[in-house]
C-alpha cells in the first residue's frame, strides 16, 4: 500500500514522512535540499499529501530522515511560499487547501493503426530510411558555423540560405519558375494550405474547389480559414473542368502529377484547360506536389507551376521523403500573393524554426537530400513490386492502377469478394489496416459503386515481407 502521512500529528505521520521522502534525503549533499523541496512539492501536487493534512514538526522530520532540521525549515518555508503548505504561529504546518491533484497523464493523438498485424493505410513514408547519420552530421555542421545573429527572428519567408537551395532544387528536379524571393518556408502543407485559406478569404472568396476523391484533410484546413470545400469529380484527365466552371470557384487544390488517390497523372489538354480557367476569372490553382520525386516506370511529370507561375502556388515537403515529423515544407506563390502570404506566415508564428532552416539548407547543399532521395526510390520500387506481385498471387483478377509513380496503389479486387462493407469487416476482425477508395470520396458512390471493391494501398512503410504477409492475411480473411 502506498504510504501517506496521517491527518494526526503522531508518530504514524513521521514515519509515513520518512518513507515518502527517504530517497529525498539520500540525495548528494549539495542537492539534498532541493531534492527534498522537489520530493514534498511532487508529493502535494499528486495527491499524494492530501489537502488538510498536518505534516510532522521540522525536528520529527529531520530526525526520522537523518537530515538537518534546516533542510526541512527551508522546505517548509519555501512550500509555505508557493502556496503548497500553511502554516500558523504554535499550529504546525498542513497541505494548503488550494493545491489540486495533477491530472492524467497526456494521450498521444498521434494518427496510427495501433495493434494492426498489416497496415497498409497510405500516407507515411518508411520513418526507418530516415539518414540520421547524415542528418547528425548536418546538425554538428550548423551548430559549429552557423552565426549567432542567425539565432534571432528569422524572415518570415524563411533563411535566405535555404531559399536559395530549395530554389535550385525545385527548378532542377521538379521543373518549376523558382525565385528565391517568393518561397515561403512553411511547417509542412497543411501550414501551407491554412496560409492560402486565410489569404482566400481576404479576398473575399469564401470557397475552394477540392478534387473527388481527393484528400480529406483540405476541409477542415479551408474550414478554420473560413473557407469552404467545394467537391469537384476527378475523370480520367484530371478535375473536369465542366464542373469547375459550373461551380463558381475562383480557386482550386489539385494534384495534378500524380493524383491523390486515383494515382493519375494530369493530362496535358486538362493541364492547359485548368490555366486557362484560371486566366479566364483571375483565379488561383494550388498545386500540391506531394509524392512529386517518386517516379518509376514513366519520366518524372513536371510541376503544373512552371507553365504559369502567376496563376499556381505550388507546395511541397519532406513529409515522404524523410518525415512528416520535421513539419517542413515550402511554397512558392506569385507575385501578387507574395506580400499577404508572407504577412500571414509573420503573424501566424513569426517564422520558422532557424536552426531547422539551417540545417535543411546544410543537407541540400552537400547533396544529401538529393542521396536520400535515390535510397528511398530504390526501397519503393522494390516494395511496389513486392505489392503488385503479392495481389497478383492471392487476388487473382484483381487490377492494380496507379502504380507508375507515388508511394500507394489502387487495387480493383473481383465481385466475389464483396460486398466492400463485408470485406472490410473482415479485413479489420484479422488485424489488417486498409482504406477504401470509398473513404476518399465527398460524394457518396451509387449502386452500380458499390459492387466493386477498391483498395487505396500504401506500401512505403511496409518491409516486402510483410507486405506479402499482409496481402495473404487480407486474402484469407476476406475468403474464410
Amino acid at each position: 500500500m502506498r504510504p501517506t502521512l496521517s491527518t494526526d500529528p503522531g508518530k504514524g505521520a513521521a514515519s509515513a514522512a520518512w518513507e515518502l521522502l527517504l530517497p529525498a534525503a539520500s540525495a548528494p549533499a549539495r542537492t539534498r535540499g532541493r531534492s527534498l523541496q522537489a520530493a514534498l512539492r511532487e508529493a502535494v501536487r499528486s495527491g499524494r499529501l492530501a489537502p488538510g493534512t498536518r505534516l510532522p514538526s521540522s525536528r520529527d522530520l529531520a530526525t526520522d530522515l537523518g537530515v538537518s532540521r534546516g533542510l526541512v525549515t527551508e522546505a517548509y518555508e519555501q512550500l509555505t511560499a508557493e502556496g503548497y503548505l500553511r502554516s500558523g504561529r504554535g499550529s504546525g504546518t498542513w497541505v494548503g487547501a488550494a493545491v489540486r491533484a495533477a491530472g492524467p497523464r497526456a494521450h498521444d493523438l498521434a494518427p496510427r493503426s495501433p495493434g494492426a498485424r498489416a497496415d497498409f493505410v497510405p500516407g507515411t513514408p518508411d520513418l526507418a530510411l530516415f539518414p540520421r547519420a547524415a542528418w547528425a552530421a548536418a546538425h554538428r555542421g550548423v551548430l559549429a558555423d552557423l552565426p549567432h545573429q542567425e539565432l534571432g527572428y528569422p524572415d518570415p519567408r524563411g533563411l535566405p540560405r535555404l531559399r536559395t537551395a530549395l530554389a535550385e532544387l525545385l527548378a532542377r528536379r521538379r521543373g518549376v519558375v523558382a525565385d528565391p524571393e517568393r518561397i515561403v518556408v512553411v511547417s509542412g502543407v497543411a501550414q501551407a494550405t491554412t496560409l492560402l485559406g486565410f489569404a482566400l478569404h481576404a479576398r473575399g472568396m469564401r470557397a475552394v474547389g477540392v478534387e473527388d476523391p481527393g484528400s480529406p484533410q483540405h476541409d477542415a484546413l479551408y474550414a478554420s480559414a473560413g473557407v469552404a470545400a467545394v467537391p469537384l469529380p476527378v475523370d480520367d484527365e484530371g478535375v473536369a473542368t465542366e464542373s469547375l466552371r459550373a461551380s463558381g470557384v475562383r480557386a482550386v487544390v489539385t494534384t495534378p502529377s500524380h493524383q491523390f488517390p486515383t494515382g493519375i497523372a494530369y493530362s496535358a489538354r486538362r493541364r492547359a484547360e485548368l490555366l486557362d480557367w484560371a486566366r479566364s476569372v483571375d483565379g488561383i490553382v494550388l498545386e500540391d506536389d506531394y509524392d512529386g520525386d517518386f517516379r518509376y516506370d514513366r519520366a518524372p511529370v513536371g510541376a503544373l507551376q512552371g507553365l504559369d507561375p502567376d496563376h499556381v502556388v505550388y507546395t511541397g515537403s519532406v513529409s515522404k521523403s524523410l518525415a512528416p515529423g520535421l513539419r517542413l515544407g515550402w511554397m512558392l506563390v506569385p507575385e501578387s500573393w507574395a506580400e499577404e502570404v508572407v504577412e500571414r506566415k509573420r503573424t501566424m508564428d513569426l517564422g520558422h524554426p532557424a536552426l531547422d532552416q539551417a540545417l535543411f539548407a546544410r543537407f541540400l547543399e552537400r547533396g544529401d537530400y538529393d542521396r536520400q532521395l535515390r535510397r528511398c526510390q530504390r526501397a519503393y520500387r522494390d516494395r511496389r513490386d513486392a505489392l503488385v506481385a503479392a495481389l497478383d498471387a492471392h487476388f487473382p483478377g484483381s487490377q492494380v492502377s496507379g502504380i507508375a509513380a507515388g508511394l500507394h496503389v489502387i487495387a480493383t479486387l473481383p465481385q466475389r469478394y464483396g460486398p466492400e462493407e463485408r470485406f472490410l469487416g473482415r479485413v479489420a476482425a484479422a488485424g489488417v489496416a486498409v482504406r477504401p477508395l470509398s473513404a476518399y470520396a465527398h460524394t457518396p458512390a451509387g449502386p452500380e459503386g458499390d459492387k466493386e471493391i477498391r483498395l487505396v494501398l500504401g506500401y512505403a512503410h511496409v518491409p516486402p515481407a510483410r507486405i506479402a504477409e499482409g496481402v495473404r492475411l487480407m486474402a484469407e480473411a476476406a475468403t474464410g
